[in-house]
């Protein structure tokens, strides 16, 4: 029986006084991504998509990506050379695959390897000063004209807001004020019925906690803040909020669907999605017992927005923080192509990524 890989998740928004229309997301397009991301891309587009949000991990930067090492005989690459060339190939083979589609870009940890966030705003200004993010910014404020990687846009009666959390100090106090004031204007905002929030780790005490914003003090307390007041949002407008991330190399769905959330406020609607080209991860041992919705890496996902549901408690679960994952890669030093990536994905065909919308 073919298997088929979980590459993106393709979300069905509803109607606000409008047509449906769907966006599509994932993370993690590092190590495979120039192979995998175009058939996401074919994907997408294949799919009616609006855009595509990309939540970080571009390149790996702390070693060569497999994708852009030369196949065997030709001359090495050089760390010179793939630092140089490693986000323009990204750019290139990843994000070029998706035009004349909109991409809109989320920073990841891998972003900061040997690099700073004034390098990532260097690079990826063009698709941080899109008309959409520049124009929600001057419309929040005539006067701030300065990039950051953390931005938000409102389309189709949704707000779309993609935070920073690539790094461990993360939330700092001027994203968290930032966020507060995003949210109170979206209280107030009749055009707003919804919002979801995108970023690279998953907010704290999630299913998948071993690998998210738990991993830091700083982390963790300020998570608990915007997960806190999305809960606070969500009861006081009625409003409905979502939050996504990428970071753990699988899939997993209703991730704040943990013991911790319905002892301490709630649970909100949430993915893990890192599934565009990095190394893939087992699921972590917080899976165990879940129903199968949760998370199956070797199946296609797809989720429809609509509102959120009533949420029954789980079984009781431990919560270890110890990450259990397997690396598959291509080694193209042991001979391997980029036609065996089916191969190493667990994949009997070429890759694809068809999607149909449940």
């Amino acid at each position: 029986m073919r298997k088929s890989t979980v590459l993106f998740v393709l979300l069905s928004l509803p109607a606000f006084g409008q047509a449906s229309w769907k966006f599509a997301v994932a993370g993690d397009s590092r190590n495979c991504g120039d192979v995998v991301m175009p058939a996401i891309a074919g994907g997408v587009k294949a799919s009616a998509a609006a855009f595509y949000w990309h939540l970080g991990d571009f390149r790996a930067l702390y070693d060569f990506d497999e994708d852009m090492k030369p196949a065997p005989g030709k001359p090495p690459l050089q760390i010179f050379g793939y630092n140089r060339t490693a986000w323009p190939d990204f750019l290139r083979n990843q994000v070029g695959a998706f035009a004349p589609l909109p991409v809109f870009l989320g920073i990841g940890n891998h972003e900061l390897v040997a690099r700073t966030r004034a390098d990532y705003v260097t690079q990826f200004g063009d698709w941080l000063t899109t008309e959409p993010i520049r124009k929600q910014r001057l419309a929040d404020d005539p006067n701030d004209h300065s990039l950051r990687p953390y931005y938000h846009w409102i389309q189709g009666g949704v707000d779309f807001v993609t935070m920073d959390n690539a790094s461990g100090d993360q939330f700092d106090d001027a994203q968290l004020a930032w966020f507060k004031k995003v949210l109170a204007a979206d209280a107030k905002n009749p055009d707003v019925k919804a919002v979801i929030l995108g970023m690279h780790a998953a907010l704290p005490h999630s299913l998948g906690c071993d690998h998210s914003m738990n991993e830091s003090a700083q982390g963790e307390w300020s998570g608990d803040v915007v997960y806190h007041q999305l809960l606070d949002f969500r009861t006081q407008t009625k409003k409905n909020v979502y939050a996504i991330a990428s970071h753990s190399h699988f899939l997993m769905r209703d991730v704040y669907d943990s013991p911790y959330w319905h002892d301490h406020g709630g649970v909100i609607p949430g993915v893990i999605i890192g599934t565009a080209g990095a190394v893939r991860y087992r699921l972590p041992d917080t899976a165990q017992g879940m129903p199968p919705r949760h998370g199956r890496p070797e199946r296609q996902h797809h989720l429809r927005l609509q509102g959120s549901r009533p949420h029954r408690r789980p079984r009781r679960r431990r919560h270890p923080h110890r990450r259990r994952h397997r690396r598959l890669v291509l080694r193209p030093e042991q001979g391997h192509t980029r036609a065996d990536l089916g191969a190493v994905l667990g994949h009997e065909r070429p890759v694809r990524a068809d999607s149909e919308v449940i």
